[in-house]
């Protein structure tokens, strides 16, 4: 008997339904060591590694001609019969409004420098970024994830570099910073707007985002400036928030996912909490402003969630959780936000400052919180489904969760998470 040589065919035509089912329907007697197929913009592409015997690779390139003659065929043996390609040990993620051609290269060729080498690419969003998932076979994760931090700023493209364990496909801890992440506002500023002192207060807030200041301090410093103010204007301040456009997508997803959520805030509990039984958030960590007499005192109640507060928030909800500490995500932008997102199996610096940028394992420069999903390997289609059909189930008077039926690319309430005017 003959012994098996192993071939390469790649055949790319116009797709349509049936194609797969006659193309190997003509190759009998082969054997299928690997296989990919893909479907861009209507173009379908499909690479197959075959164990067939010794010099029938003319025959096989004839037969798949024969049945698929609209399509591009080609069939070469590959040396030494080995089946190319490498584990997968890393998802690498591109982000950005549009994906230039020049940052592809560029990233590619910098995987290729570190020893890697891309095995697939997969497109997981077209709208309102585009995002592309680049599995790739990496001798050193962590090198690969600096080296690609390195990139040139002027891309405009936020690249996250994720290592591919079986725990990444367990429940999720998702812990969020609340001012100018999950909202993009931050409170202390509305509710000092209500003592005509909002320029002196985020003057202090921005310094101390950017590290700055002391935390603790300056959080006292701002509290104090609120001083005499009615109870009252905390309700009036949540009236004023703005959720950040996507907010209510993320979490909607993951709690669809079974995931956790949590809020850990440098801001005030008495703002926070309804936000967060609104959308559904597991645990909140936050300040306490005090009252006396129906007036702020300008006082904060109890220790301040500061810098190492915020991380140790997300350790312990992770094991009152049972999640382990390499499956938390903690999101944030400001200095006070370092130790949770380093304390983090991923941290994800949002639109932040550039010490933090810089520290992060991954930095979002997009105005849209559920770019995360991607980053999480959950594509955009995923998510559009999930809503369609809980948008069916509630047309059929089955419950679903608040603005689960959203239009898609939406999220419900109408207005809540319309992305930012122009500045």
């Amino acid at each position: 008997m003959t012994a098996p040589t192993t071939f390469h065919a790649t055949v790319v035509g116009v797709d349509r339904p049936g194609i797969t089912a006659r193309m190997f329907a003509a190759l009998t007697g082969a054997t299928v060591l690997d296989l990919e197929q893909v479907v861009v913009a209507g173009q379908l592409v499909l690479g197959a590694v075959l164990a067939a015997p010794e010099g029938s690779g003319a025959d096989l390139e004839t037969r798949l001609r024969i049945a698929v003659p609209d399509f591009d065929v080609l069939v070469r043996e590959l040396p030494g019969g080995d089946v190319p390609g490498g584990s997968v040990t890393c998802t690498v993620t591109l982000v950005g409004r549009a994906i230039p051609a020049a940052a592809v290269s560029l990233l590619a060729g910098a995987i290729a420098r570190h020893g890697a080498n891309i095995v697939r690419i997969d497109r997981v969003a077209a709208y309102p970024v585009t995002a592309l998932a680049l599995e790739v076979a990496a001798p050193d994760v962590d090198g690969l994830r600096r080296a690609l931090a390195a990139r040139p700023s002027d891309l405009d493209v936020d690249v996250s570099v994720r290592p591919h364990t079986l725990s990444r496909r367990g429940v999720h801890l998702v812990v969020m910073d609340v001012d100018s992440t999950l909202i993009q506002d931050e409170v202390i500023e509305l509710l000092a707007r209500f003592a005509g002192r909002e320029d002196e207060v985020r003057a202090v807030t921005e310094a101390a985002m950017r590290g700055e200041l002391d935390f603790e301090a300056s959080l006292h410093a701002r509290v104090a400036q609120l001083a005499g103010l009615p109870v009252d204007v905390i309700d009036r301040a949540r009236t004023e928030i703005r959720l950040t456009p996507g907010a209510r997508t993320l979490c909607r997803t993951l709690r669809r996912l079974g995931y956790r959520i949590a809020l850990v805030s440098g801001g005030f509990t008495e703002v926070i909490a309804p936000l967060a039984a609104e959308l559904g958030v597991d645990a909140v960590r936050a300040n306490g402003l005090e009252v006396a007499d129906g007036r702020l005192t300008g006082r904060v109640r109890g220790p301040v969630v500061d810098r190492a507060a915020k991380a140790d928030a997300l350790r312990e909800f992770a094991a009152a959780f049972g999640i382990d500490p390499a499956n938390t995500v903690a999101i944030g932008d400001g200095a006070n936000d370092l130790d949770m997102l380093a304390a983090a199996g991923h941290g994800i610096a949002f639109n932040a400052k550039p010490v933090v940028q810089a520290a992060a394992h991954t930095a979002i420069n997009v105005p849209y919180l559920d770019t995360v999903l991607f980053l999480l390997g959950i594509s955009r289609e995923e998510v559009e489904q999930a809503d369609a059909l809980a948008a069916a189930d509630a047309l059929a008077g089955t419950d679903a969760p608040p603005g689960a039926g959203a239009p898609p690319g939406t999220d419900a309430p109408p207005g809540a998470d319309a992305p930012p005017g122009p500045a």
